[in-house]
């Protein structure tokens, strides 16, 4: 053994055999002071002068008693300096003594008799003043039961990280008492946190002596090992009076309660974000399979790994969904499917567009039955045959890892529609009662996206049926004129129906070109667009006037509904080569004669169809052979983004191109002027003079 290896590190003798002050004796000033059997100063101390004021020199050989007291205590000084050297006993207490400079303190005293290797008696003192003495007691006594007490988990460690004191708060904190604490380092106490990451912390205090603040952590505790606990921690370097690293201290307040309200903050904001999310992204289009497939992707990665919308077969055939008698299937068809990465469990869902009847144990049979969520916290064994589609699914979403499911019906206007089903499996929390409430927000928002384009795709279908219908001649190619002509409908079904085009024969060889559009939009425009072009093609055999056949259409249109249409009629003679035109508030036609620029024709507007009372006018207009005229509908020309008078020279330009074949010329216009996002329909009808030969 070496020198120093009795020695904890830090105190072996360093130097001429002397160690670093600034222990509590040197705090207390602790003076020693030895008398003779005769009461006479053999021995003095540094401490005792500094005490008392007397040097050594000064003191060695006095008589203590004629030098430190007061001499009405002389008697009771000797008297007990004879029984501490007659009987051996200690004494203790406090006694008023004289400094050099003639005041008195109060000394706290420790008297005990020696003896030397002679058998000769000595008298020992120990002595300090009461003040200081009094005043150390009182702290320490305020820091043990400051520590004692404090309800903020107080702990000290030594510099190899171990244990040497932990309060009562700590004890609670850690689940663990005391004496397991102490001794041990935290890799061996601290078992429920990353106790790598708390020693390296540690270590970074003790080496640098700078404290780390409010360090945020959490774990769970033996007793409760199903919850996060959260804790604020701090450390700092100990040091002595000299800067000796004695250890670090350490403060532990438990936080958990504002840890889980700043989480369930977070969670609400995120629950809110989620939700603006899905107004932004959901129902962007009037596609029930677009539909689906946003509400699945605004799901997945944020609430699920993998999410399914199944809708009811029946809300897709147009029929009104009806509630599920108990114990029956139900048949759903597969919209979207969404996964946050590959993973077996999205071969368990229906693939998309496939049909799937599912019996009544079904959890989504459940759920649209029930009209009311399915959650399934921990998924077992026996949940995944009622989950699956199929057992073969089964054994994917078991590969996969499954531990929690979640099922919510899609609900509009208080009819279920199908469900939406949510799976967990890398995210490992279990969904709870605050994901099913914010799935059932998003499964609704979405329903009524899903329902409105239903309804939007079943309009649309009706519509464009009826108008189909109603414009299922084909006009004939009339006597000295050639003819080609189109009808494109709008993008949203809304939007479907108002527009007709039509080529008349008329009595004398002559030709009733028309073109309409009505003021409204769907089904009923296209039932008042079916019954004004009946009734003018009833007016044009009658070999009215063109004025005279916009008066009729305008009585009539003043009993439908909607009641108001534009219309543009005009009645082409080959014999006369001319054409009377008449205008209801329509845009006017273009007339396109060879070798000159088009002509756009300035005609009397008149007022739309159904206004009632007015009177319309027709302008005679001569057509020569080769000469074209253009009639068209607003759907052609007009855009949200553009003035009318740019769009009509844009099809004016268009039509001073060389003359082309009449069908290539209608592909021209509807393909340089239309777009796929365009929102009206459009009819168009190009009419070219031509002699009888050609015909």
């Amino acid at each position: 053994m070496g020198a120093t290896d009795a020695f904890p590190e830090g105190a072996a003798p360093t130097g001429a055999g002397t160690s670093r002050p600034g222990g509590l004796l040197d705090v207390l000033g602790v003076a020693a002071v030895m008398l003779d059997a005769n009461g006479r100063i053999a021995l003095w101390s540094p401490q005792a002068e500094d005490l008392f004021g007397w040097s050594a020199e000064e003191a060695l050989g006095k008589l203590a008693a004629q030098l430190l007291v007061d001499p009405e205590h002389f008697d009771l000084v000797l008297s007990l300096f004879s029984q501490v050297m007659a009987s051996g006993e200690s004494w203790a207490g406090v006694f008023p003594v004289v400094h050099k400079d003639g005041t008195t303190l109060l000394v706290e005293f420790r008297n005990m008799r020696l003896q030397d290797e002679h058998g000769d008696s000595y008298a020992l003192g120990i002595a300090t003043d009461q003040t200081v003495l009094r005043r150390v007691e009182r702290d320490l006594a305020l820091s043990v039961r400051l520590v004692a007490q404090s309800p903020i988990g107080l702990a000290v460690l030594d510099t190899e990280l171990r244990f040497v004191m932990v309060n009562p708060a700590l004890e609670r904190i850690n689940d663990l008492p005391a004496d397991q604490h102490i001794g041990r380092d935290v890799h061996e106490t601290l078992t429920f946190l990353d106790t790598h990451v708390i020693a390296s912390r540690m270590r970074e205090v003790l080496a640098s002596g700078k404290p780390l603040l409010d360090q945020f952590t959490v774990g769970r505790t033996g007793a409760d090992p199903a919850t996060d606990q959260a804790w604020s921690v701090s450390y700092y370097r100990l040091e002595d009076p000299n800067g000796r690293v004695l250890g670090l201290a350490t403060s532990v307040v438990d936080v958990t309660e504002q840890h889980r309200a700043a989480t369930e903050a977070a969670r609400a904001r995120r629950r809110l974000a989620v939700i603006a999310d899905a107004s932004a992204r959901i129902g962007t289009t009037l596609d029930v399979d677009q539909t689906a497939h946003e509400l699945a992707n605004v799901i997945v990665p944020e609430l699920a790994d993998l999410a399914a919308v199944d809708v009811l077969d029946a809300v897709l055939n147009n029929r009104r969904p009806t509630s599920l008698p108990p114990g029956a299937p139900a048949r759903f068809r597969a919209l979207a499917v969404a996964a946050a990465y590959p993973t077996d469990a999205a071969h368990a869902a229906d693939p998309t567009g496939q049909i799937a009847s599912y019996d009544a144990d079904r959890l989504i049979t459940r759920c649209v039955t029930d009209a009311r969520p399915v959650l399934v916290p921990q998924v077992g064994e026996a949940d995944l045959p009622r989950i699956a589609a199929d057992p073969q699914g089964a054994e994917f979403l078991a590969k996969a890892g499954l531990h929690s499911y979640l099922a919510v019906p899609l609900i509009a206007r208080g009819e279920v529609l199908g469900a939406l089903s949510l799976y967990r499996v890398r995210n490992p929390l279990p969904f709870d009662e605050d994901d099913a409430v914010l799935a059932v927000e998003l499964a609704a928002r979405a329903a009524v996206c899903i329902d409105n384009a239903r309804s939007y795709q079943s309009e649309r279908r009706t519509a464009l049926t009826l108008q189909r219908h109603l414009m299922n001649h084909r006009p004939p190619q009339p006597t000295g004129m050639e003819i080609a002509y189109r009808y494109q409908p709008a993008q949203a079904a809304s939007e479907v129906g108002g527009d007709w085009f039509d080529a008349i024969p008329v009595a004398g060889d002559k030709t009733a070109l028309v073109v309409g559009d009505v003021m409204g939009s769907g089904i009923n425009a296209a039932a008042t667009m079916g019954q004004l072009r009946t009734t003018t093609r009833a007016l044009a055999d009658l070999d009215l006037e063109p004025a005279e056949v916009l008066r009729h259409l305008d009585h009539i249109a003043g009993g439908l509904d909607p009641a108001f249409a534009t219309c543009l009629y005009a009645v082409y003679d080959p014999h006369r080569k001319q054409c009377s035109i008449a205008v209801a508030g329509h845009l006017p036609p273009v007339l396109v004669r060879p070798g000159q620029p088009p002509e756009l024709l300035d005609l009397p507007t008149g007022a739309p169809l159904g206004v009632g009372g007015v009177t319309f006018e027709q302008t005679t207009v001569p057509v020569a052979d080769g000469d074209q005229l253009v009639l068209y509908t607003d759907g052609l020309i007009e855009t949200r983004e553009d003035a009318i008078d740019t769009r009509l020279d844009t099809l004016l330009e268009l039509l001073s191109e060389p003359e082309r074949p009449l069908e290539e010329l209608c592909d021209r216009l509807l393909g340089e002027l239309r777009h796929g996002h365009d929102h009206d329909d459009v009819a168009l009808l190009i009419a070219r003079a031509r002699t009888r030969d050609e015909a």
